[in-house]
């Protein structure tokens, strides 16, 4: 027969210990979630943090930049020695046919060495004479024999050197890949962090780049101080005050102008009006001139900071003009605010 006794109840004690139990777990588990929950970054750590992005994928462009102007030098390289290779062939092959043609004359004749023919000759008044031409004949057929030769060699060291050129090309491709992978990442890295901010943290930075702007549209209109320092020539002179009629276009990486720059494009672009032809990164241009310390300085000498990342035009009084950053648009800044000064380097001495 089946027991119908009434299950045992818990006691009063262990229910208690229970609900203390759980109710231990459920805070240790909002405690670990707070924990795991990252705290929202300040907006002053936001702005640092994509002023370093930013600066990272100057950097990255400049890099990306320097792969591009040694893409464009190897392919022109190429292209002169396939151009050599065509030349050089051609010319191989009209020396075949010389050749060619005196192989085809002595078949015509039997294959008998000519000296035995004039030999056998029933003419020997003329003798002398044909042989003296058979002398001058063996000549020019050695001599086109050294050239073909020569010209051998020269298209396999030309063909060699190509084959060297188009594997440093694919090699350059890679990393012009690579580069603009990064730097369009750092980006892409600064816009999340940017929106992570409040639409109100959002308007108080693009306040403080438009007071900026403001600024730099100030000084274009003679109303900030630059001082009264006197540009080092005439180069220097014509670069900075083309520089300054692009005030207001925007920063973008990898462009040389006119319609936005980035900062060695800028730089470029003037100096290209000023009639000098700078090449293409911060660090070429680092080259193009003679270096010179900050004490130095004259308007219109170009100015490097943070490793060569980052180059514009000294405009005086402590100012730059630059093509600063994502962002921004070429204005004229403070060098207290540019990081650390590498060097100058004036053009035209």
């Amino acid at each position: 027969m089946a027991s119908h006794r009434r299950p045992k109840q818990p006691s009063r004690m262990r229910v208690t210990v229970l609900t203390a139990t759980a109710a231990a777990a459920v805070a240790l588990t909002a405690q670990t979630g707070a924990q795991a929950a990252p705290a929202k970054p300040k907006i002053d750590e936001v702005k640092s943090k994509v002023d370093e992005l930013h600066h990272e994928a100057e950097e990255a462009t400049e890099q990306y930049n320097l792969a591009e102007e040694r893409r464009g030098k190897l392919q022109d390289e190429i292209g002169n020695l396939q151009d050599k290779v065509a030349r050089g062939q051609q010319e191989l092959n009209t020396l075949r046919d010389q050749i060619g043609s005196v192989a085809s004359a002595q078949y015509r004749s039997g294959g008998i060495d000519p000296a035995l023919q004039l030999f056998l000759s029933a003419d020997p008044d003329t003798y002398l004479d044909k042989a003296s031409a058979i002398d001058q004949l063996s000549a020019q057929q050695a001599d086109v024999l050294t050239s073909i030769q020569a010209k051998q060699r020269t298209l396999a060291q030309q063909r060699a050197e190509a084959t060297t050129k188009l594997a440093d090309l694919d090699d350059v491709r890679k990393t012009l890949g690579e580069k603009k992978k990064k730097f369009q990442g750092k980006l892409a890295e600064a816009q999340k962090l940017l929106n992570t901010l409040t639409a109100a943290e959002k308007a108080k930075l693009a306040e403080e780049e438009r007071q900026k702007e403001q600024r730099a549209s100030r000084a274009a209109g003679d109303r900030i101080d630059l001082g009264n320092e006197v540009p080092a020539n005439g180069l220097g002179a014509a670069a900075l005050s083309a520089a300054a009629t692009q005030i207001g276009k925007p920063y973008q990486s990898g462009a040389e102008g006119p319609g936005a720059y980035d900062c060695s494009g800028l730089t470029q672009w003037a100096y290209g009006k000023a009639g000098v032809g700078l090449t293409r990164t911060t660090y070429t241009q680092q080259n193009d001139g003679t270096k010179i310390g900050r004490s130095q300085l004259k308007p219109g000498d170009l100015v490097f900071f943070n490793g060569l990342s980052h180059v514009g035009l000294y405009a005086g009084n402590n100012t730059i003009l630059h093509a600063p950053k994502p962002g921004a648009s070429v204005r004229y800044e403070s060098m207290n605010y540019m990081g650390t000064f590498q060097f100058g380097v004036r053009i035209g001495g």
